[in-house]
């Protein structure tokens, strides 16, 4: 898997506090950027969960989807408010998709 890959890989807007308050991530490559760069605490089970999905994904040992819902999931236990670009794949975003629609009309917030 190339880290600089980004067709398999559905963009979504991480809505942090600060200077660079919005960060897209379009590739595994800008995912473990921002976890390693960005992130406000590195000590969360989700965002472990999800450094290590970004590198299993990264080897081919999963797909980048998961690594993409691995980070939805940490973003959620930080408190870290998602804007998704694309229709929702998973359950736990099936809810801010109305009628299968090509663009999410909401945001992801814990």
């Amino acid at each position: 898997m190339n880290w600089h890959r980004s067709d398999n890989f559905a963009p979504l807007i991480l809505v942090f506090h600060g200077q660079q308050k919005y960060r897209q991530i379009r590739s595994l490559r800008q995912m473990a950027e921002v976890l390693i760069a960005a992130w406000p605490s590195f000590d969360g089970e989700e965002y472990l969960t999800a450094a290590k999905i970004c590198l299993d994904a990264h080897l081919g040992t999963c797909s980048v989807n998961e690594a993409r819902i691995a980070l939805i999931r940490a973003a959620a236990e930080a408190n870290i408010p998602v804007i998704t670009v694309v229709p929702a794949i998973c359950d736990e975003q099936s809810s801010i998709v109305e009628g299968g629609a090509s663009l999410v009309k909401g945001v992801h917030s814990a």
